[in-house]
């Protein structure tokens, strides 16, 4: 069965018909399999499912990492699928934003330094009001002369979120973001990815295996064997939890 996410017009990201296959004859993998999905603007939306379910291959399609085999991707009024590499650059550069569980900082470049590089590659100057608004809602006023290596995970991926939101991008995609990080540390940075939804309208996709991480969300969309199977509104760890446990029970079942 594959559901299709309620259509809207209003949505910052969305996915028709999209399948991805890896590979040809016997070796060929089909890692998503005709999905359809909308993504709202001003929400936060989790994506979960088993291990080899398409969740990150669903996040890298939207973003325009990677080309999707059959279907269409559109970011806002942009179709993504069968744009060239410049235009997939600045799609990447003035309507998207990344956070990776690995941080991506650059060693050398202070933590300012590190939030301004998307506006610096892109010759574009901050705006100071919103920059110094994601400075003190990351909380990372005092920090922001230091090198990557004199942060602790949590303040490196607070970092790393500033830079995803500084260009105000029509979607910021996440990717495991508290995967490398404490309870505590992951906390403060769902918190700072909630709080940028509620408070400035951000639209964010992040894709977890945490029940934890995805009860933050306004919406889980639950992915297995490539096909979308199941979504929550206003999840919390327990509801998250259960869903996951039938899945995997499925998947299980199904070998």
């Amino acid at each position: 069965m594959t559901a299709t996410v309620a259509s809207d017009t209003q949505a910052a990201a969305r996915a028709r018909d999209v399948w991805k296959v890896y590979g040809t004859g016997e070796a060929q993998v089909v890692a998503l399999r005709g999905v359809s999905a909308e993504f709202e603007r001003g929400r936060f939306t989790a994506i979960m499912g088993p291990s080899g379910s398409g969740k990150s291959t669903l996040m890298h399609c939207l973003a325009g990492l990677d080309a999707v085999t059959r279907g269409t991707i559109e970011i806002g009024d942009t179709t993504v699928t069968g744009l060239g590499d410049a235009g997939l650059t600045k799609l990447r550069r003035d309507k998207v934003g990344f956070i990776f569980q690995q941080f991506n900082l650059l060693p050398t470049l202070s933590a300012k330094e590190n939030i301004l590089l998307p506006l610096s590659i892109a010759g574009r100057k901050p705006d100071q009001a919103w920059f110094d608004t994601v400075i003190a809602t990351v909380g990372l006023g005092d920090r922001l002369g230091h090198r990557p290596s004199q942060l602790s995970g949590g303040q490196q991926q607070r970092v790393a979120c500033a830079r995803a939101l500084v260009s105000r991008p029509e979607v910021v995609f996440a990717d495991e973001p508290t995967g490398n990080l404490d309870s505590r540390s992951g906390a403060e940075v769902l918190g700072f990815l909630r709080r940028s939804v509620a408070e400035y309208g951000q639209t964010i996709v992040m894709v977890t295996h945490d029940p934890v991480a995805a009860s933050y969300a306004d919406r889980v969309v639950f992915l297995a064997d490539g096909q979308i199977v199941s979504e929550l509104v206003e999840p919390t760890p327990e509801t998250v939890l259960d869903t996951m446990k039938k899945l995997d029970g499925a998947a299980e079942a199904g070998h």
